[in-house]
């Protein structure tokens, strides 16, 4: 094969893995942000091979989002003319 024949089998693939991640067939960013969970740059074998375990750290990281807290009834209504909002956290953190 010429070598022009290799640069385009080369963009084919990039280009077929850049609109595999467009519409969102495949997850190459990682959802351990750092964890060291096994997502990295071969992170998209996991889904291929091992689905299973793919949706498992799926599920495992919207777990360990925190949401916000809810307002309690005590707090009465928001102050929106103010144009501040006051959100207190526990002091344990």
């Amino acid at each position: 094969m010429p070598f022009w024949g290799w640069v385009v089998l080369g963009v084919v693939f990039v280009a077929g893995i850049a609109v595999a991640q467009w519409r969102g067939w495949i997850e190459l960013r990682g959802t351990s942000q750092g964890r060291g969970s096994g997502n990295g740059a071969l992170g998209f074998a996991d889904e291929v091979f091992h689905p299973t375990k793919h949706e498992a750290q799926k599920i495992a990281a919207a777990e360990t989002e925190l949401p916000a807290p809810a307002p309690t009834p005590g707090d009465g209504p928001l102050d929106l003319d103010a144009g501040r909002v006051r959100i207190a956290l526990p002091r344990d953190r």
